[in-house]
């Protein structure tokens, strides 16, 4: 009976990983599929090779470790502080919470149209409200724009600008696992902690965080590996403009643009093997935890 599911399983799954495998250590492109099968496999760490040899693979391996990170942080505390203010009841809270849920269910295509007209150069609201009000000399280009100079600090503006995005998105995310911990948190250990006389600010740092602490390692773990591989949103909003290529965009580009399957199956058994080393950490974490 389980016959089915294990045959999806190595057809959707097993099958693509080694393939994935094959091709990595090959030298095989797209007009080199019709004769696969044909003719023997060359063997060799030649794509691998030139990945670490080129620096537009390390420029983009930096940039999705910060854009990963930046993500990581920015959704958990967003969704952390969310949850906290959102604790005690008030009129209207079923009505914010449902309202703090739409970014996270509006389709990816509707959330980018909205973001893209908002910061058009042209008749953007963002590049409308900063030269009416902010004193901007000239419309600025939120989605190609590489760097801007403020205060001397070179900003990556397009960078952060999908960074934004991301968190704007997943952040309802994090707030709904957050909620749900909260609210299995016991209501005598804070009331214990008032009649001792601890104050507010102790009572959150010493009682509540510790007891969100295990999800708030997981939201982690699982916003830097969802963000880490994301394509979409990047793709979408920047097309890897403005120094937004993700690993994500060097793999899609690899394939599609230069039409070099092995290099780009190289690039995507690299990013599987950051994220193994992650999700082995975590594993690792966990089970000292377990045995203390």
């Amino acid at each position: 009976m389980t016959l089915p599911t294990l045959l999806v399983i190595t057809f959707a799954s097993i099958l693509p990983l080694v393939l994935v495998f094959v091709f990595a250590f090959s030298e095989i492109r797209l007009v080199d599929i019709p004769r696969i099968g044909t003719e023997p496999i060359e063997w060799s760490l030649a794509n691998f090779e030139r990945a670490f040899g080129n620096p537009t693979f390390w420029n983009a391996l930096g940039t999705t470790l910060l854009y990963a990170t930046l993500t990581m942080i920015g959704s958990v505390g967003c969704g952390l502080v969310l949850a906290l203010c959102l604790r005690r009841p008030f009129p209207g809270r079923g009505v914010v919470r449902a309202l703090l849920l739409v970014p996270y269910v509006l389709p990816i295509i509707a959330a980018v149209t909205i973001w893209q007209t908002m910061l058009n150069p042209q008749y953007g609201i963002v590049n409308a409200i900063g030269r009416e009000f902010l004193g901007w000399s000239a419309p600025v280009a939120f989605l190609n724009t590489t760097t801007v100079e403020a205060w001397g600090i070179p900003i990556p503006l397009s960078l952060l600008v999908v960074v934004v995005f991301e968190i704007w998105s997943s952040a309802p995310l994090s707030f709904l696992f957050i909620t749900a911990r909260l609210q299995s948190v016991p209501a005598e250990l804070e009331e214990a902690a008032a009649l001792d006389g601890a104050s507010r600010w102790q009572t959150l740092t010493q009682i509540v965080l510790p007891q969100l602490r295990g999800v708030i390692l997981l939201l982690c773990l699982l916003r830097f590996i969802w963000t880490f591989q994301s394509f979409n949103e990047v793709y979408l909003l920047t097309e890897g403009a403005g120094g937004t290529q993700v690993m994500a965009l060097k793999v899609y580009t690899e394939l599609i643009t230069r039409a070099d399957i092995g290099s780009a199956a190289a690039y995507g058994l690299l990013m599987s093997a950051v994220l193994t080393v992650l999700l082995a950490a975590y594993v690792i974490i966990g089970r000292r935890k377990e045995a203390m």
